[in-house]
């Protein structure tokens, strides 16, 4: 991000406590005019809740992120979206804004700065209830951040102001807007003793749901930095960083064993994009030897020399940033670590030549096949206009070229596997 700490703490705790005086406020006066119809004061609340998320996020994304709330920040912080050294202040920051907002909102009101609740707000139901609202929230985050980005403001306004609605304890979704409602006895408020159940609930949804989304898009660490908004580095429209003519795009090939299909990729690429591309290629689990067949096809049908390749495990790369990250067998994608630098990755699975049978000449037949496949898309790629696409659109793009319409074209099936 390109805001330092102390300014994104800021933001987060001014975000945070402009929140929960919206929150606290207009249960309090939503209360006081529905003249005891309790479904017109959540009403009112809802609707100012919802309305608030939106603005505040819009307002203070781009310098924060605009997590406001220390589930979105640790999921995020998972996800390589901020670094695990700067979640400390972000959580301090949001509780401090969470009390200055209750405060602010109860003062306002003519109550007490602070008073404890006695909104009672226990059992199994509502603590199921939380762990569901803040499952749909972090899936609405990561479901929306990776397709666009200048949505999500919106998508989580509405999202909350619908889980008011349909959740039994009206969607907190939140610890530290739980901890600090607890601290006013109004409309909004929670018992203190039953915050605990609350927050674990949190957690725990905010929890699954991003491993179920990891799980989903393996490519979601590419898009954490961009929770809950992208930051100016990013930009609303996510430009690429175009590369001059002195520095080439870095790329990595993944497989299991580097012996075969990522070998192929990198050799490929290092021919047809020439000076435009550094790449690389490597394995989860390296086998420790190339297989001779991939050597053989590459010297025999496309006259490279790669008799120097060697497989290696990708932890060779650990500290290295790149531009795009590739894996082209399934193990590999499910298995793809958080790299620095944020790169693109996208799938370009291809069936396992290594485990073809028959005869040497049948298997050097599928070898032939799959580096085909290969170089068909390493074509569709060197011919995206990275120059000219976002971020967003180029990441989608090369995520296509992995489709097996993409790698075969449409000129028939006689090439596929």
């Amino acid at each position: 991000m390109s805001h330092p700490l102390s300014k994104r703490v800021a933001a987060e705790a001014v975000g945070t406590a402009m929140l929960l005086a919206a929150v606290v406020g207009s249960g309090i006066m939503g209360e006081r005019l529905a003249g005891g119809n309790v479904a017109i004061a959540l009403l009112a609340n809802t609707i100012a809740t919802g309305a608030a998320l939106v603005a505040l996020i819009l307002t203070f994304g781009p310098i924060s992120g605009a997590h406001f709330n220390p589930a979105v920040t640790l999921a995020d912080a998972s996800q390589g979206g901020i670094s695990w050294r700067e979640v400390p202040g972000y959580v301090l920051a949001q509780v401090a804004g969470a009390f200055a907002g209750v405060a602010s909102a109860n003062v306002m009101f003519g109550e007490p700065i602070f008073f404890a609740s006695h909104h009672v707000r226990n059992g199994g139901g509502l603590l199921f209830s939380e762990f569901i609202a803040t499952f749909g929230l972090l899936a609405v985050i990561w479901g929306c951040v990776r397709v666009r980005s200048s949505v999500v403001p919106f998508a989580v306004g509405a999202y909350i102001t619908a889980a008011y609605w349909c959740t039994s304890s009206t969607s907190f979704a939140n610890p530290v807007v739980t901890v600090a409602r607890s601290a006013s006895d109004t409309f909004a408020g929670i018992r203190p003793a039953d915050v605990p159940g609350f927050v674990i609930a949190q957690i725990a949804g905010a929890a699954v749901a991003t491993a179920l989304f990891r799980w989903l898009i393996p490519s979601l660490p590419g898009e954490a930095r961009a929770v809950v908004v992208p930051p100016p580095s990013l930009n609303h429209e996510r430009r690429f960083e175009v590369k001059d003519d002195s520095e080439p795009y870095k790329i990595l090939f993944l497989c299991t064993g580097n012996s075969a299909r990522s070998i192929l990729g990198e050799y490929l690429l290092k021919r047809m994009g020439g000076e435009r591309f550094e790449v690389y290629s490597a394995g989860s689990f390296p086998t420790g030897k190339v297989n001779p067949l991939a050597i053989q096809v590459l010297r025999d049908i496309y006259h490279i020399d790669a008799s120097g390749a060697r497989s290696k495990s990708w932890e060779e790369f650990a500290d290295m940033e790149f531009d795009f990250v590739i894996t082209v067998c399934d193990n590999a994608r499910e298995s793809c670590p958080i790299w620095p630098g944020q790169p693109i990755i996208a799938h370009w699975g291809s069936p396992d030549p290594a485990l073809a049978e028959g005869t040497e000449e049948q298997k050097y037949q599928v070898f032939k096949q799959v580096a085909l496949q290969i170089r068909r898309r390493i074509e569709l790629f060197c011919a995206l206009p990275m120059d000219k696409l976002d971020r967003l659109k180029l990441a989608q793009l090369t995520r296509d070229i992995g489709s097996e319409e993409q790698a075969i074209g449409k000129g028939g099936r006689g090439d596929q596997l």
